[in-house]
């Protein structure tokens, strides 16, 4: 173990203080006992020698990633603020200059995998600013000190054994594969376990490299959303206004009627004029708080009741399967609706 106490010796004692206080003393025994369960592990599993070894070879302990897991902020942003932040006309300028760039292989993504151009850029665009955004921390160092951490040691022990697969199987250097603190990696962010299960070789090259790679990374994310059901010919979202005596409690997007039995409680086009009358179904998604918030408002500027006031106007979206769909790659609606309003910026 002489080679790990070497790495970690530079990383543990370096720690500051306030973290070792508030983390409690580092088990070095603890550590090792990690490391050996990792590589009997990962031998059971029939991964070569050499990628063990590499993967062993001089672990690190990253304080900065275990605040970031502890501190995750609770901060949430309004729907606006959000969009303001996201759907910004750098990244949509951005995104058209990339459609630019790669138009055949946005075609033969769309050819083999059914997901447009515009989509396949608005998810590029939202994970990595069309990989402008560079992962900084080195990959197994970040898995071995979240498993040390203990928080979601499972999880985290199936990431790694995977990114050792993942380094086995396509023949990456696994100390050169980096990542964001949670482990997610390359163009579209995806981790380990999904890599292993939706990578796809967009240059034939018998290998899956989503880092360096873009094709890989493209024809990845496109087998990844063909396996999570994406229909090519419908929409993500509408965006609607609402009645002011709308239930606030059916706007979080679990509720899913059809269009005419939303049209009937009186949900319409901005612009006043019905929303279509097919038997399709959608949820309804608002950001209710700033809702609250804008009535509250209302009532403290005109002095009036609530039952008299002059409500401000309740814009919404209604939401499609896709939206569903790509709440199973990010399972945020704010990012869901993001993702559509860049899509058809991009369009």
């Amino acid at each position: 173990m002489k080679k790990v106490i070497i790495g970690l010796c530079a990383t543990v004692f370096c720690m500051p203080l306030s973290v070792r206080a508030e983390r409690g003393t580092f088990d070095s025994a603890r550590w090792y006992e990690m490391i050996d369960a990792v590589r009997a592990r990962a031998t059971s599993e029939n991964i070569s020698e050499a990628t063990i070894n590499d993967a062993l070879r001089y672990p690190s302990f990253i304080p900065s990633i275990v605040r970031s897991d502890s501190n995750q902020s609770e901060f949430k942003l309004t729907l606006d603020g959000y969009l303001t932040r996201t759907v910004n006309q750098t990244r949509i300028s951005q995104g058209q200059k990339m459609r630019n760039t790669y138009p055949t292989l946005l075609s033969r993504v769309e050819n083999k995998y059914g997901i447009p151009p515009h989509i396949m850029l608005a998810f590029w665009g939202m994970e990595s600013n069309y990989g402008a955004v560079k992962s900084r921390h080195k990959l197994t160092d970040a898995f071995f000190t979240l498993i040390y951490d203990g928080r979601r040691e499972t999880f985290f022990t199936n990431q790694l054994i995977a990114l050792m697969k993942i380094a086995d199987k396509n023949r990456l250097d696994i100390n050169s594969i980096s990542g964001s603190w949670a482990g997610a990696m390359g163009h579209f962010q995806f981790i380990p376990t999904t890599l292993a299960q939706y990578g796809a070789d967009g240059n034939s090259d018998g290998r899956i490299d989503i880092i360096n790679n873009i094709s890989d990374a493209m024809f990845s994310a496109g087998n990844y959303l063909n396996k999570l059901g994406w229909n090519k010919n419908e929409r993500i979202v509408r965006r609607v206004v609402l009645p002011a005596d709308f239930d606030m409690s059916l706007l979080d997007g679990k509720t899913k009627l059809t269009l005419p039995q939303w049209a009937a409680m009186g949900v319409m086009n901005p612009d006043g004029t019905p929303i279509p009358k097919n038997d399709m179904t959608a949820g309804l998604v608002a950001d209710v708080a700033a809702i609250e918030t804008a009535r509250a408002d209302a009532v403290a500027t005109t002095g009036l009741d609530t039952d008299v006031a002059p409500m401000p106007v309740i814009t919404a979206y209604l939401t499609y399967p896709n939206f569903y769909r790509i709440k199973k790659w990010n399972n945020s609606n704010w990012y869901a609706i993001a993702i559509a309003e860049l899509a058809d910026r991009l369009h």
